[in-house]
């Protein structure tokens, strides 16, 4: 049960992580090429053994310490997240009752892992492919998550793209946490047991 709980954790924390990932895109235009790396790296993972093998324990301490702001006891709660993350697992709910979406979503990432032979996953090309993912086969499975911060940030398409591919990212972790036996539920009643968890992992 316990490893369960570090599981489920870790992988909440990586949605966490893509989520804070676009709200510093839309209100600052700042990003770490390589966390965003780390963060799209995961969606071409698809055939995982153990959930170490899609996402770094070490390099999800910025989404442990979202994950302890959220839903923690304490004050720094950022309302635009939780809307965030509220329609991402509203997303996967409905993507996960979608065979048609999920098949669509397998043919989708394939093409992008054929593109990785050529680019790294930052690059231009490969981010607008994700980002089309997420607007063809995604968004239009419910409610669209409505992305606020600066005009000047959010009006650049190579931001538009990154925000995308990174909406894109937190789903796929959503896919993980629901696999992993992830419930909204928890969110209220496991919250004590997933913010201990989350800070020993910064440990």
């Amino acid at each position: 049960m316990q490893q369960d709980l570090h599981a489920r954790t870790l992988a909440f924390a990586a949605i966490c992580h893509a989520i804070s990932q676009v709200q510093q895109l839309a209100r600052y235009g700042r990003l770490d090429e390589q966390q965003i790396a780390d963060s799209l790296g995961a969606i071409m993972v698809t055939d995982p053994d153990k959930v170490e093998d899609i996402y770094d324990p070490h390099k999800l301490a910025p989404g442990y310490r979202t994950l302890i702001d959220q839903i923690g006891d304490g004050s720094r709660k950022d309302v635009d997240m939780t809307r965030y993350i509220v329609g991402v697992l509203a997303l996967e709910r409905k993507l996960s009752a979608n065979k048609s979406a999920l098949g669509m979503l397998g043919e989708r990432i394939s093409q992008v892992k054929r593109q990785l032979h050529h680019f790294e996953i930052t690059d231009s090309q490969v981010l607008a492919n994700l980002s089309s993912i997420y607007s063809d086969v995604i968004s239009p499975l419910g409610a669209k998550i409505q992305v606020v911060g600066s005009p000047d940030q959010l009006q650049q398409s190579s931001n538009q793209n990154r925000i995308r591919a990174l909406l894109l990212a937190a789903v796929r972790a959503a896919v993980l946490w629901r696999q992993l036996g992830g419930k909204r539920r928890q969110l209220m009643f496991s919250r004590s047991a997933m913010v201990k968890t989350a800070t020993q992992a910064l440990r």
